[in-house]
């Protein structure tokens, strides 16, 4: 208690001068450009650059590539529902719908499909 009856008594003749503001520092701008800098080169870039990857991938998918999930499931494209839908084959005679924004990879890409051998493509498809 006596601290700040002490602290309420002082004058303001002993308190020490303000500087109060000094003016332009320009070395603090520099340190926050160069800190923004950063986290553009080192973290919004790169994620900007793996969205755009996983969006022509995803824009990319065709019936008999191999994908993974979001959820973990590996599956076969069967067929391409829509432009943001495809169903997919993960064990034989199941076969579910999933949006492609979930599909987390493309495992292996069907280059048999292309030819238009439905033989190779069932072939592929079963393994």
């Amino acid at each position: 208690m006596s601290f700040i009856t002490s602290a309420l008594a002082s004058s303001p003749a002993a308190a020490p001068a303000s500087q109060g503001f000094a003016g332009f520092d320009p070395v603090l701008i520099a340190q926050i450009v160069l800190l923004v800098g950063v986290f553009y080169f080192f973290m919004i870039r790169p994620q900007q650059k793996r969205a755009k990857q996983h969006q022509e991938m995803v824009n990319n998918i065709q019936r008999g590539d191999r994908v993974l999930t979001s959820g973990g499931i590996f599956g076969t494209v069967h067929k391409v529902e829509s432009d943001v839908e495809v169903s997919i084959d993960i064990a034989e005679n199941v076969r579910v719908r999933v949006l492609r924004s979930t599909l987390a990879n493309v495992v292996s890409k069907n280059e048999i499909a292309s030819s238009g051998d439905t033989a190779a493509i069932k072939k592929q498809i079963l393994t």
